[in-house]
Formats: structure tokens, C-alpha cells, sequence
């Protein structure tokens, strides 16, 4: 991947420029007087880190509009937001995956933002290399917000690519930053803007990563380096929620008093029922007017769960919401694995799994999940909560519901991805 070399988005730290900057310099001034007072020794042989692979991804952080669902009871005048284009009705911010695009294709992503964050996926032991540029809002030229890559739970990032301002850089408008990460580790992460983030993590700059296991190695699938945790297919459920009238103020220039927190939509990654059950759609293509790829293409995951009967299925789950959530399939048990990117193992090898009817899943967390897929049939995975399986409180079933399909053996081919 090549830098942005253009005159509105241009690189912020390069390793050169790091340099020039004079961190390591201040850094070497105090090795010297250190050393000054030391007898000589001989040098410590330095670690060599040789990578799998070199995994390159280029994001940008924006606002846009989104989509939830029309059957819903407004919320005047908040929500369907009268400044939103057709056939959008929230104004978000988010990022969006832009790898291989030209600079004046990336520049051009400016007010697409894309609400639940690409799904990044990367193998234990790559170096991983992500550019983020911030193109700035649309709505919101007032605004010189800056943003950060957090990779939420993964504890072997240097302070300067943690994403946590008060410890390391963020992003300025019109610059990109390249973040350098070495997973060492298996499991379901999440990233998020960290800058203001009580308000970038409600308006939609979230996502989820996967760190795959080396033991795939062998052609098989695992959640972890255990061949207990061998799967045939795997999912995500990327848990959030929004707040209608804050996402209006948002755009209306207006402030909104957090302590009164009140989500009207809960989501499946970043839809609500019934556009759970509607298919994935690529954020890049430009669908037909008035069609269901068009109102969800900056939302652009869906999350029906299909399998064949017997097959072992691996749910990921992730949250970055600000509430509690619970999760269920009628008659189905679940096997949870691994909690926050960790195994459930002992350091004396003891199984520290279970099986549960439900998943309790907090802010900030994320489940492991296996199970096998019962007979064949149509089974309906949820959030317990009721308050959480409406729409803004209307009448019918929304938020947190979806399904899982099963079908009969042999019937749907290997997962492709």
C-alpha cells in the first residue's frame, strides 16, 4: 500500500518522521546518561519477530446516512431526520474500507460513512498495517474532530497506536496514520474511535477484528490453538445501539446530555429487525432506486446464521454498546469457549468452558461461542430483554432478533469466507 501523498490527505506519522520528531531522540538522551554512570556490558541480542504475512488495510472516518427500519413510530422531530436524503433516516458517523482505492476515490468516500465498522480479519502472528485517514464530516464542517484506531482488548499495542489520546496520536483532519499491530494472540477483538468517544462509539465508529489461530494452518478451522474449539462455520453478532435524538442533535448542531441515555434502536451489526434478515450488500455498488440494497448498503452486514444439521457453527460476539445484553436460541445450548479474546482454559490446561441457554454480554466485551446445529428448521436467536426487541417502542417485534437457518445435511457448501 502506498502512503496518500495528495495535498488534502497526506501521512501524519511515518516511521521517519516519528523519528524526526524527536521521541526516540529524547528516549536516546536519557539511555546516554543512564549509561554514564554504568560499567560497560555486552549488547543484549535483540528479538527477531518474523510475521506470517503482512496484512495491509486502509480505512477512512467520515459521516453519513443510514437506515433504520421505516416501520418504525417516528420520533418527532428527531427521527426520520427531515435532512435526510432518500432513502436515508439517521446521520452517523463511521468508517469505511477503501483498500486499493485511488487517492481521488478515497476522497470521494467523504459523508459515505458506514455504521458497524468493517469486519477486519487477520492471522495470529501477521504484521498488520492500517491506514486510517480522516476525510472529515459532510454535515459538520464546524467540527475538526480528530479520530483513532482502538483496538479494543488487545494488550500488545505500542501507547502511540492504542488510540487513547491522552497517550498517543490521533488522527488530524485531512491526515492518515498508518497503525502497526503484531496479534500474538487468538480470539474476537473490537476497534473504535477513541477520540470523544462516548459520542464516536454511539454514532457508529465501531467494528470488530478476528485473530485467527495458527493450528488453521492444518486446513482446519479453530477459535483457538485447542482442537476443541473446531468449527465449520463462523459468524458475527456485533452488538450496538443508537439514540434517535442524539443523532439528529448530532447533525443540528446541537449538544446532547449523555446521563440521559435512552437507545430506541438495539442492533444486530447495525441493523435492527427485520433488516437482520436481509442479505449482505457491498458499500462500494451502486443498487437500483428504491431497492432494499440501496437503503442498506452503508449497513452492509446482515446476520441470519445458516448451516447444515450437525455442523458445528462458531458465534462471535461483540459488543460496543453502553447496555447489557443476553442472548438465546430457543432449545439450542451454547458452548462458550473463549470471553474478551481469551480462551476459557486454566494455566494447568483444565476446560473452564460452558454450556448456557444464554450469553450474557456487557459493554466492551465479547463471547466465543460454539454450537452444533439442531435438526433442520428455522430457530430464532434474540436478545432476551424485551425492551430490546422493539423498534423506538412501537408495536411488533424489532432490535435484537434474527435467525438461524438449518438445513439438511449436505445441503449449503462450505462457508467461503
Amino acid at each position: 500500500m502506498t502512503d496518500d501523498t495528495t495535498s488534502s490527505v497526506s501521512p501524519l506519522l511515518s516511521r521517519r518522521n516519528f523519528l524526526r520528531a524527536g521521541v526516540l531522540g529524547a528516549a536516546g538522551t536519557g539511555v546516554a546518561m543512564y549509561a554514564s554512570k554504568q560499567a560497560p556490558r555486552a549488547a543484549a541480542a535483540a528479538p527477531t519477530f518474523v510475521p506470517t504475512k503482512t496484512d495491509e488495510v486502509h480505512l477512512v472516518g467520515t459521516d453519513g446516512w443510514v437506515s433504520m427500519p421505516t416501520s418504525a413510530p417516528p420520533v418527532d422531530p428527531y427521527w426520520p431526520d427531515p435532512w435526510a436524503p432518500a432513502p436515508y433516516n439517521m446521520y452517523v458517523f463511521g468508517f469505511r474500507n477503501v483498500t486499493g482505492l485511488s487517492d481521488a476515490q478515497v476522497i470521494s468516500q467523504r459523508g459515505l460513512a458506514q455504521i458497524s465498522a468493517p469486519l477486519l480479519a487477520f492471522d495470529e502472528g501477521s504484521e498488520v498495517k492500517i491506514s486510517l485517514t480522516n476525510l472529515g464530516l459532510s454535515m459538520r464542517p464546524d467540527l475538526v474532530d480528530g479520530h483513532t484506531m482502538h483496538w479494543h482488548g488487545f494488550n500488545n499495542a505500542l501507547p502511540i497506536f492504542d488510540g487513547v489520546p491522552e497517550m498517543s496520536a490521533s488522527v488530524p483532519l485531512g491526515k492518515t496514520m498508518i497503525y502497526y499491530y503484531r496479534p500474538h494472540d487468538a480470539g474476537t477483538f473490537m476497534y473504535h474511535c477513541h477520540f470523544e468517544d462516548v459520542e464516536h462509539v454511539q454514532m457508529g465508529m465501531t467494528g470488530m477484528v478476528f485473530v485467527r489461530p495458527k493450528m488453521n494452518a492444518d486446513g482446519n478451522r479453530y477459535a483457538y490453538n485447542d482442537v476443541r474449539t473446531k468449527y465449520d462455520r463462523e459468524f458475527p453478532l456485533f452488538l450496538s445501539e443508537n439514540q434517535p435524538e442524539s443523532h439528529w442533535r448530532d447533525a443540528h448542531i446541537q449538544i446532547t446530555d449523555w446521563a440521559s441515555y435512552d437507545p430506541g434502536f438495539s442492533l444486530f451489526n447495525g441493523r435492527a429487525y427485520p433488516d437482520t434478515l436481509e442479505g449482505t450488500f457491498d458499500p462500494m455498488t451502486a443498487y437500483p432506486a428504491g431497492s432494499v440494497g440501496e437503503r442498506l448498503r452503508y449497513q452492509p452486514q446482515g446476520s441470519v446464521i445458516t448451516a447444515n444439521a450437525g455442523e458445528t457453527i462458531l458465534l462471535r460476539i461483540a459488543s460496543l454498546g453502553y447496555i447489557r445484553h443476553t442472548l438465546t436460541i430457543d432449545g439450542v445450548p451454547l458452548h462458550v469457549v473463549g470471553a474478551d479474546a481469551t480462551q476459557l482454559i486454566g494455566v494447568d490446561g483444565n476446560d473452564n468452558s460452558y454450556v448456557t441457554n444464554s450469553v450474557d454480554v456487557g459493554p466492551g466485551e465479547s463471547r466465543d461461542v460454539l454450537f452444533t446445529a439442531p435438526a433442520p428448521g428455522t430457530y430464532k436467536v434474540y436478545d432476551r430483554n424485551f425492551s430490546n426487541l422493539s423498534n423506538d417502542g412501537g408495536g411488533g417485534y424489532g432490535g435484537m432478533l434474527t435467525e438461524l437457518r438449518v438445513s439438511a445435511p449436505g445441503t449449503l457448501p462450505a462457508q467461503a469466507r
